[in-house]
């Protein structure tokens, strides 16, 4: 009869166990993300041209795309405008997100209905979201404009205004994405009990005073969080932009992420271009150590 192991033996066994169950996602993950990333890092201190092949992988001085980032006026300009367009569609999204959560909270088949409808730009393709908004936004074939105008109120492309573009965009994107806060947020308020919401019913108190004491320090973490997800999740709204504004009207609307893209494939700087990348992914990186730090303080406050 075999002896049984060990306490401590059986935990070495399990985590080998665990180690070789885990390896080969370790190593896709590697090959398809880490890879890749440390390739635009070092790609980052080079000068790296197709104009000038012969001095691309030069070390001499490394931090000189990063230097001139410090001094180049439109890539701070293009900060500016990523942190107004992330700040106004994640307002947006949670604003709308709530809005809807709170309308849509209920047991009912039409309810249930409406739920599903509105979770249908979550899922559709970002390009196909920018084709959309494309047509939305366009005088000549949407139907918007053309309803305006019939009614005498003609209004000027969005899109094609310097006033109005980025907020153009920052409302395609809340279209796109406020299904995720309103998802999360009906799930946190289903999870809601229903005694102290009956008690403060009792004892008097209307719909904004049941909102701002029972139903708002119940979702609040949630709302954090999602605004959170959503920030880092803004810096993706390259497809958006390509499609309906292309940068413009001027640059109005030329995001960091679209001016490296630009660096790389219009004038082909690619060492340029991946420090632009390379700021840019240290940024999420300290968003997502926000998230991660929000997910453990809210733990322990439980």
């Amino acid at each position: 009869m075999a002896h049984a192991l060990p306490a401590a033996g059986w935990q070495a066994e399990r985590r080998r166990a665990f180690l070789l169950g885990l390896s080969p996602s370790l190593a896709v993950l590697l090959l398809i993300t880490l890879v890749p990333a440390a390739a635009l890092v070092i790609a980052s201190f080079t000068p790296l041209s197709l104009t000038d092949p012969a001095a691309s992988f030069r070390f001499d001085d490394p931090l000189v795309n990063y230097r001139q980032l410090l001094h180049d006026d439109r890539f701070l300009a293009s900060i500016v405008v990523q942190l107004k367009l992330s700040a106004s569609s994640v307002v947006l999204q949670l604003l709308a997100g709530l809005g809807l959560a709170l309308l849509l909270n209920g047991k009912s088949r039409l309810l249930e209905g409406a739920r599903t409808v509105f979770l249908i730009p979550m899922v559709l393709p970002p390009i196909v979201v920018a084709l959309i908004w494309k047509i939305m936004y366009t005088p000549d074939v949407s139907p918007i404009h053309r309803t305006l105008e019939t009614l005498g109120w003609p209004v000027r492309s969005l899109i094609a205004n310097p006033d109005t573009a980025l907020w153009a965009i920052s409302l395609a994107d809340t279209w796109q994405w406020f299904p995720f806060t309103m998802l999360m947020v009906l799930a946190t308020l289903q999870m809601i009990p229903d005694d102290p919401i009956e008690a403060a019913t009792l004892e008097g108190a209307n719909r904004w005073q049941l909102f701002r004491y029972i139903v708002l320090p119940y979702i609040r973490p949630v709302l954090v969080v999602c605004g959170l997800f959503r920030l880092i999740d803004s810096f993706k709204a390259f497809p958006l932009i390509y499609v309906l504004t292309n940068g413009g009207p001027g640059s109005v609307t030329e995001v960091t992420n679209y001016y490296g893209f630009i660096q790389a494939f219009n004038f082909s700087y690619w060492g340029y271009a991946s420090a632009i990348a390379t700021v840019m992914l240290a940024g999420v990186f300290i968003l997502s150590w926000l998230v991660g730090r929000l997910g453990w303080s809210d733990h322990d406050k439980r």
